[in-house]
């Protein structure tokens, strides 16, 4: 797995951040990348052409002249092709260019443009967008303290709406969401951009700066002493449940005790009496 650098809006250092080396660190497959993004571009065509056949030209119904005895060559109608203002033989109808390709196929484009991208270097993590409201110019200068330049794809969360509202004017920046993340779009840009929580899957786990370690190192203290306060309290509750268990048992031998003791001593003084 490849190590980089993870940056704050600023441009200092926010720790290190482990990629995934099932997504950035694979082989590029070219032919599948090349293959993946010709159907997506075809699949962005509208595919609404259309030219008129000598059936849905105006006119032509009519045979121009005779079959025979005018020394021109035969005509049937005004409206074939060969004629000026005629139907169109062969020509373009309204279709779709979309293409069926393969979701694996799909997902290796996109790891190959991925870890290519990893592979030049040109792959930034950053620990958040922390806009406080919408303003083009703190974009433009979150840019320039990466020192990013050329066209870049930003990878944003669907509800940072600060971070899609700031690169919006912005014509070298693309924003997409995780779940829109594509092998054109990575290719096509110099820079690809991704924040903390919109790393692929298999990133998450990695190594992030020391004051957040710290935290989630105090929030597992926490929760093994609130288990082990838990558990304490239960071996307790089931200490008294043992002893009233075992004085509620004391209490019935001692009754059943008293009552065979009393039928018995009936039965004694009739012998007594007898004799």
């Amino acid at each position: 797995m490849a190590s980089v650098t993870m940056r704050s809006l600023s441009g200092g250092d926010a720790g290190a951040v482990e990629l995934d080396g099932a997504t950035f660190g694979i082989e590029p497959n070219i032919a599948v990348m090349h293959q993946v993004v010709t159907a997506q571009l075809a699949a962005r065509r509208s595919g609404t052409q259309s030219t008129k056949t000598r059936a849905e030209v105006r006119g032509g119904g009519a045979k121009p002249w005779s079959q025979k005895g005018t020394g021109r060559a035969r005509q049937g109608s005004i409206r074939s092709p060969q004629w000026r203002g005629g139907g169109v033989a062969l020509g373009p109808k309204p279709r779709s260019y979309a293409q069926k390709t393969p979701k694996k196929m799909i997902q290796l484009a996109l790891r190959s443009a991925l870890s290519d991208r990893a592979a030049e270097g040109q792959v930034v993590v950053i620990d958040a967008w922390d806009f406080e409201v919408p303003r083009t110019r703190d974009a433009v200068a979150a840019l320039a303290a990466l020192e990013i330049e050329g066209r870049v794809l930003v990878v944003a969360a669907r509800d940072d709406v600060n971070a899609w509202k700031s690169f919006a004017n912005l014509t070298e920046v693309h924003v997409v969401s995780p779940g829109e993340l594509n092998a054109y779009d990575v290719l096509v840009s110099d820079v690809v951009v991704f924040s903390r929580d919109t790393l692929p899957a298999g990133s998450s786990a990695a190594a992030v700066s020391e004051p957040v370690v710290e935290a989630a190192a105090a929030e597992a203290v926490e929760a093994a002493e609130a288990v082990e306060a838990v558990e304490a309290v239960e071996a307790a509750e089931a200490v008294e449940a043992a002893e009233e268990t075992e004085a509620g048992e004391a209490v019935e031998a001692a009754e059943e005790t008293e009552a065979v003791e009393a039928a018995e001593s009936p039965a004694g003084d009739e012998e007594e009496q007898a004799s």
